[in-house]
């Protein structure tokens, strides 16, 4: 969710190709939190080249696939942008929930939108989504959200490659996509299966979880 066209392992969040960016000037517009103890508190989001939050309609479907509450989870928004899952994973109780991104503008909105909140579950990482992946400990959280720019398909392949074996051994990986995902076509994916999956014009999302689990 954050400038359009970065390099292969940028953690920006869209691409010039992404048919869901916004143009912008660099003005504010804003996003609702939908559910929880933040229940319809707006929060100002950049109008950046690029930045867009996840639409309002899968955000719920989303957090209705989780169970409404994530209470003690521990989450990661590796493409944070607008920071519209990660605020959303907080006020339905997450214990942690950590937010990367790499454009400086967009880090320091979250970082006043968490300020504001008084969220202090929230830990904003400035920086480049797959190198601070790549560093990451093996299952240490127990939702992943995965929304790394449209576009590129060595990206998508990369990003599912170190965000999957961060994924708890009962935990939930959340991706949004300009295609359809297909574990069985994906070697990162393998052992994985799509649990629940929907559309909203070009945005394909999916919750998936490894095949062994419940």
């Amino acid at each position: 969710m954050t400038r359009s066209s970065p390099s292969r392992g940028q953690g920006g969040r869209t691409h010039q190709s992404d048919p869901r960016a916004r143009g912008g000037g660099g003005g504010a517009h804003t996003i609702r939190i939908i559910g929880g103890d933040w229940k319809r508190t707006p929060l100002p989001v950049l109008d950046l080249d690029g930045l867009r939050p996840t639409p309002d309609r899968v955000r719920e479907t989303l957090f209705n696939w989780l169970g409404q509450r994530l209470d003690g989870l521990r989450c990661l928004d590796l493409f944070a942008g607008s920071g519209g899952l990660g605020f959303e994973a907080a006020s339905r109780g997450a214990a942690r929930v950590v937010m990367v991104e790499r454009s400086a503008r967009a880090a320091a909105q979250l970082r006043a939108n968490q300020a504001h909140l008084g969220a202090r579950m929230i830990e904003i990482a400035e920086a480049d989504a797959l190198r601070l992946a790549a560093n990451l400990a093996p299952g240490s959280f127990d939702v992943v959200f995965l929304d790394p720019p449209f576009g590129d398909t060595a990206l998508l392949e990369r990003s599912l490659e170190l965000a999957a074996p961060l994924v708890a051994p009962d935990g939930w990986l959340y991706v949004e996509s300009g295609e359809r995902i297909d574990p069985a076509a994906r070697p990162a994916l393998a052992g994985w299966s799509v649990v629940r999956e929907g559309r909203a014009g070009a945005v394909h999302y999916h919750l998936l979880q490894r095949e062994n689990e419940e």
